[in-house]
């Protein structure tokens, strides 16, 4: 079923056009990873906070206050982006095992990220209340940095993995 969406995708017209001007890809895919590197510097500057090697002057939920809105405005970027590179060259991305798991790992990012914030919203000193939570703090730090690598890991992948590698 995703061969024949990846097919039909392919033979659109708006396919046509960002496959044929040659360009569109280029700026894309520079904006792609423009983005993906604002995630990636903002999630470390959280995570390190998180971890307690940087920016132990400034409470998590500030530091929260300050990243979180780069984390999701970039990601809405990435979506962007990622449905022009998708629909230019479909085969390349959507058979791609490496984009697969890019996907799923984004998935478990958005909902990491989405706890995390949801739990500073909800209490902006829950992490600083014990030695538990703190535990708690350093292991999802752990677990988001794991996951942002890996995506950023899997997008690379994508050009040597699969049917056009």
């Amino acid at each position: 079923m995703l061969q024949i969406f990846s097919k039909w995708l392919g033979a659109t017209a708006a396919s046509a056009l960002i496959q044929n001007v040659s360009w569109i890809i280029p700026l894309v895919q520079t904006i792609h990873i423009l983005a993906i590197s604002i995630i990636l510097s903002s999630v470390a500057m959280l995570d390190l906070r998180l971890l307690g090697l940087a920016g132990k002057r400034v409470t998590i939920s500030g530091m929260a206050e300050r990243f979180l809105p780069w984390i999701w405005g970039a990601l809405v970027v990435l979506a962007l982006t990622g449905m022009i590179l998708i629909t230019g060259e479909p085969d390349r991305s959507l058979l791609n095992p490496a984009f697969q798991i890019k996907m799923v790992l984004v998935v478990a990012a958005i909902v990491v990220t989405l706890i995390f914030q949801h739990t500073v919203r909800r209490n902006a000193a829950f992490w600083d209340l014990s030695p538990a939570r703190r535990r708690s703090a350093r292991l999802t730090a752990l677990i988001s940095l794991a996951i942002w690598l890996a995506i950023a890991i899997c997008g690379r992948l994508i050009a040597y993995v699969g049917q056009d590698a």
